[in-house]
């Protein structure tokens, strides 16, 4: 994990936001967990209040770029956020095409971005193997 105090901001933005009927904060600590259980990550945390919320995960081994995956949480209404995944569309793959190709999306390369706007399962899963995916992409970057 990175410096104590960007943990804390991203602990202090946890427990300020209010979950809603769409689930989307227990999708975003969903998505935060795994991508803590993942060898050799670096998270960081970027707030933005009435923007976003990111939370970056970068591969120790990473010379190239400084992330694999952002996981925004959109905060356009605070009562109603949702999150962007997004990826470097190198490093994934999207085998049934659910993503959003953004070109320039990520760091001014091409992303490909998954919009979850409520909680969903197999959605979720999805967007753990591409978090899996990634991760190992980024793995071999330093190599």
């Amino acid at each position: 994990m990175g410096a104590n105090e960007v943990i804390e901001g991203l602990d202090t933005f946890i427990e300020r936001w209010k979950e809603t009927a769409t689930k989307t904060k227990k999708a975003f600590l969903r998505l935060k967990d795994h991508l803590a259980r993942l060898p050799d990550v670096v998270l960081s945390f970027k707030a933005r209040p009435g923007v976003s919320y990111s939370l970056r995960a970068a591969h120790k081994n990473q010379k190239k770029r400084p992330l694999f995956v952002m996981v925004d949480v959109i905060d356009d209404d605070p009562s109603n956020r949702w999150l962007s995944v997004c990826f470097y569309g190198e490093m994934i793959t999207d085998p049934q095409e659910r993503a959003d190709v953004v070109p320039g999306g990520l760091m001014g390369e091409d992303a490909s971005c998954f919009d979850v706007d409520q909680w969903d399962e197999e959605l979720l899963s999805y967007i753990e193997q591409r978090i899996d995916e990634a991760h190992k992409s980024a793995s071999r970057e330093g190599i």
